[in-house]
């Protein structure tokens, strides 16, 4: 039975997956999530946060091959994880993720699309070394279909996210094209533009692009469907 490692993105933690994890679960799957460096319980000063950072803790997590979920800014990390050690990594799904370009940074990235609706919710701190994110904007850019619960579960865990990984620009190449990767768009989100998501999918191959109807957190606003369809990716050829 396939094992899957869950990753989170910008200011979140392994503490937003917790419905989704028991779900993969109760499906008989081996499943966790860990916190990236700075992230939730780790206490890795923001200043020492690296792109190869983020990749290392993903692959010390890893102890065999994984179904490897990131989610928005874990695109990026789980790609640079896959150039790294692409044999411990069966499959790369992208939910409502960045799927890199070689050379490029996440920056670079979010630049180059047709909108960049999270722009206004960004506060840079004065030192100009992490970002957070306006509390009274969280809800509409990334939980506006989730549970009331679930916004202030997440509002309490909001963290700051460092810089430099989102500006360094990514070295991929032969070993990460190697390892077979699906990609997650949803449909309603408002934090990565639907039309971009589609766009960064383009070139997977037939039958490896899937949609969910939510907006950018489906781990609360549908965890019963994620865990469905990631499951079904599992099994996918």
């Amino acid at each position: 039975m396939a094992r899957f490692l869950l990753i989170h993105g910008s200011c979140h933690g392994a503490w937003c997956w917790r419905d989704t994890l028991p779900r993969l679960v109760a499906a008989g799957f081996g499943a966790r999530a860990i916190d990236l460096p700075s992230h939730g319980a780790d206490r890795t000063p923001l200043a020492e946060v690296t792109l190869d950072g983020y990749a290392q803790a993903i692959l010390d997590a890893i102890d065999e091959p994984v179904v490897l979920v990131g989610h928005s800014m874990a695109g990026f990390a789980i790609s640079r994880a896959a150039e790294l050690a692409p044999e411990k990594i069966a499959k790369l799904v992208y939910l409502c993720a960045y799927l890199p370009v070689a050379g490029q940074s996440l920056v670079d990235m979010r630049r180059a699309a047709p909108r960049q609706p999270l722009l206004d919710a960004i506060v840079t701190a004065p030192d100009r070394v992490s970002f957070t994110i306006d509390p009274a904007k969280a809800r509409a850019k990334f939980y506006h279909d989730c549970p009331d619960e679930a916004v202030d579960f997440a509002r309490r865990h909001l963290c700051p996210e460092a810089i430099a990984p989102q500006a360094e620009p990514i070295n991929i190449g032969a070993r990460f094209a190697s390892v077979e990767k699906h990609y997650i768009r949803c449909l309603d989100d408002r934090t990565i533009p639907p039309e971009y998501q589609a766009t960064m999918a383009s070139g997977l191959a037939p039958g490896h692009v899937h949609v969910l109807p939510t907006a950018h957190s489906p781990f609360f606003a549908a965890p019963d469907m994620l865990a469905e369809l990631l499951a079904r990716i599992n099994e996918a050829p």
